[in-house]
This record gives C-alpha cells, structure tokens and sequence, in this order.
C-alpha cells in the first residue's frame, strides 16, 4: 500500500504540471503585443524603404518600376560619392579628437581631488543641452564680425578665423562643436570602466618603480581597452548619423563643401521630392552604418577575447 501510495503523487504532480505547448502557448501570447509593435515601427518602414528604392517616384507623379536604375545612378553621382567621403572624414575626426579627449579626462577624473564632484557635474553639462539649442548658439559664436570666437581671437592678436564659412574649415569647425558636446559621453563610459579596475596590479607596479606612464600604457589601457571600444561603438555610429548640429550651423554649406550622406538624403527627399532615389540612398545608408557597426564589435571582441 506504501508503495502504491508514492506512485500517485508523482502522477498527480505530473497531471497538475502544465504541459509544453501550453506554456508555449502562453509564451507566445506574453510577446506578440512587442512583436506586432517592433513589425509596424521598424520592420515595415524598412521594407517599404526597399520596395520605394526600386521606384521613379517623385512626389505628385505617377510610380514607375525601374529596378536597380537608381542603385545604378549613385556610382555616376559625383555629389552621392563626395557626400560619402564627408562622412567618413567627420566620422573620423568625431571618433578620434571625443576619444583622446575623453580618455584622458577620464583618467582625471578617476583620481581623488577636491570639489570633483563639482567638476564632474559641469564636465558632463554639454551632453545635457539639446543638439539643436547647442546649433544655434555656435553658430552665433562662428559669426565672422559678431561671434565671440573671433573676439577672443583678436584679443590675444590671433587672425581672425572663417570657422563655418570656408570649405576649408568647416568639417573641422563641425567636429569641434561634437567633440565638445559628446566627449563627456566618451568620460563616462570609461570611466566606469576605471571604477572598477582591481588594484592590485598598481601596487605591483609600484613596488618595481614603474613610472605613471609606464602603469597607464601597461595596465591601465589594455584593461580599460573593453569600454573604449563600447565608446567607439556608440560615438562612431551617432557621428554618422549625425544631422542636426550640421544642419543647423551649415545646412550643408558653404555651397555642398559640409554635406554628408544623411544631408544630401534630406535634400534628395524633401527638396527635390526625388522620392526613389532618396529610399534608394537610405538603404546604402543603413548598409554603410551596419558594416561600421559590425567591424567595431568584431574588434572589440578581440580586444576583451585578449
């Protein structure tokens, strides 16, 4: 009778467990509110993104199916090719001059001082400010006659600069303006990463006279490396999405000397109302950004794999 009774508490609990496909059931009903969602805001525009780049399509005018045709039109399009150049050349300087700067501050910040707090807080205050807000105020900052810039200049018998008005300048100019607003981003993140660095390897540094510099570059560096590269993910992919900032200080200009991809995308779109091959740009875009993306995490896999 024992044994009998031991046997139908098993069958019981079994009975009383729900069964998989139940659960699955029930799974399902959990994420199809976030999948309907993640197909209606994401999924959908990008398919009807391709199916728009594969049309002659002007707003007002009637559709027509031409294929590759406007894939074709940016290998001839010299304005399409320059726009990408632009772009990696500020991407570049966006990644780079944020990165030193914001590494470097960082390792400021990671040591004991008076009122750091105080200093950290207005560090990280132009990260704060909207992109556009921040537009508007350099742009009357670079004004030629009534910035602030060009009297601070003088002030000290420096030549005036043509900051956003030269071709020559203006790429540079726009990266100054990143680097001061996005280098605190930069900080935080490593940062972060320095927070949480054992000690023990600095005290065995110290023991065998290793100098400041010879404990940055040997210990510091690679076991912080990690969090640069999340830093560089993120930096390099909103530097070539960047729009806002350009196209409120330039809007492109002087002439198409400041025009990136995602500037010339807008005028394609909302200018000419060359709708196809505005779609057609996206795609190449979105490519573009992907590629960067997936080169960036590959190294930094590597880089926390050594």
């Amino acid at each position: 009778m024992s044994h009998a009774a031991t046997t139908v508490v098993p069958a019981s609990n079994a009975a009383a467990r729900p069964s998989s496909r139940n659960y699955a059931r029930s799974y399902w009903l959990f994420i199809l509110p976030a999948g309907i969602v993640v197909a209606a805001v994401i999924v959908f525009p990008w398919i009807f993104t391709l199916f728009m780049s594969l049309q002659d399509f002007h707003v007002g005018g009637a559709m027509r199916f031409v294929g590759l045709a406007n894939y074709e039109r940016m290998l001839s399009d010299d304005r399409f090719i320059w726009a990408i150049i632009r772009t990696f050349y500020f991407t570049a300087l966006a990644v780079i001059f944020p990165t030193l700067i914001g590494v470097a501050a960082a390792v400021c910040f990671n040591k004991h001082f008076p009122l750091r707090g105080l200093a950290r807080t207005i560090f990280i205050l132009p990260m704060m400010a909207t992109p556009v807000a921040i537009a508007l105020v350099w742009t009357m900052m670079f004004h030629p006659q009534l910035g602030v810039l060009n009297y601070l200049l003088t002030s000290v018998g420096l030549p005036p600069s043509t900051w956003v008005y030269d071709s020559a300048t203006v790429i540079p100019t726009l990266v100054m303006v990143e680097t001061w607003q996005w280098t605190p981003l930069i900080m935080l993140i490593v940062l972060g990463g320095l927070a949480s660095l054992p000690q023990d390897p600095y005290e065995a540094a110290a023991l065998d006279g290793a100098s400041g510099w010879q404990a940055f570059r040997h210990i510091t560096l690679p076991l912080v490396w990690p969090f640069i590269m999340v830093a560089l993910v993120l930096r390099a992919v909103d530097a070539l999405k960047a729009f806002d900032t350009i196209f409120v200080i330039t809007g492109g200009g002087p002439g198409t000397s400041s025009e990136t991809l995602n500037l010339y995308l807008y005028q394609e779109a909302f200018s000419y109302y060359d709708i196809g091959y505005a779609s057609a740009i996206v795609v190449v875009f979105f490519i573009l950004i992907m590629a960067v993306t997936l080169v960036l995490m590959g190294t930094r896999k590597k880089a926390k794999a050594a």
